[in-house]
């Protein structure tokens, strides 16, 4: 694998280098670097920033705030459900959310009533 760089940064992966303008090079490789990463002539970096455990939790509790915030509706007083307590049930659930998970990168999500 090759990868084209470009000001630092890789513009572009190929499986073979092909003609480029002299202010861009090809340089060797492995599969796991990907377009936007840097390249200092002679390490890849990533352009992944890497969040704190503050920061994910933070962002798992936004994510759920808006599940929230789409289900606000069924708790209106002038609002009459068949299946009340199963939108109570999901409310609960999704306010309990960061009981058991700290990030949205493994968090199973309650399922919405019908």
């Amino acid at each position: 694998m090759k990868a084209l760089i470009l000001d630092g940064k890789v513009a572009d992966l190929h499986e073979t280098g092909f003609e480029v303008h002299s202010s861009m090079s090809w340089v060797d490789c492995d599969d796991k670097v990907a377009v936007g990463w840097t390249y200092d002539g002679k390490t890849f970096k990533t352009n992944v920033i890497e969040l704190t455990a503050e920061q994910k939790l933070n962002a798992l509790r936004t994510e759920r705030n808006k599940f929230l915030r789409m289900s606000d509706w069924t708790q209106n007083r002038d609002v009459t459900l068949s299946n009340d307590a199963d939108w109570k049930t999901y409310r609960q659930a999704l306010r309990d959310i960061t009981k058991d998970y700290k990030s949205l990168e493994d968090v199973k999500w309650p399922e919405k009533p019908e």
